[in-house]
């Protein structure tokens, strides 16, 4: 069971200032939540095979082509400022 010095620790933790009855309701939904989990606890669970996600998963990536890269100058060409082969950009340290 949850006890409301329970809900002043995990408040202060997370740098909540409750009222009173926000801390008397807190403390009745997280009792309620660990009785959910002493629920899922009580099933048994030992021919059941563990899984990453309960629908079946293709992978939908296509497969890597390579291809040649485009002619330096032209990937230059859309370049705001450059100076001869290079991108100029704007110094960021002196």
């Amino acid at each position: 069971m949850i006890t409301i010095k329970t809900v002043e620790h995990i408040a202060k933790l997370a740098r909540l200032q409750l009222s009173e009855e926000e801390k008397k309701t807190y403390c009745e939904h997280m009792t309620k939540i660990m009785g959910y989990f002493d629920e899922l606890a009580a099933i048994d669970t030992t021919d059941i095979e563990p899984m990453s996600h309960p629908l079946p998963i293709v992978n939908v990536l296509r497969e890597d082509i390579v291809v040649a890269a485009p002619p330096h100058d032209v990937l230059l060409k859309t370049a705001p400022d450059r100076e001869d082969a290079f991108f100029r950009v704007p110094k960021i340290r002196e």
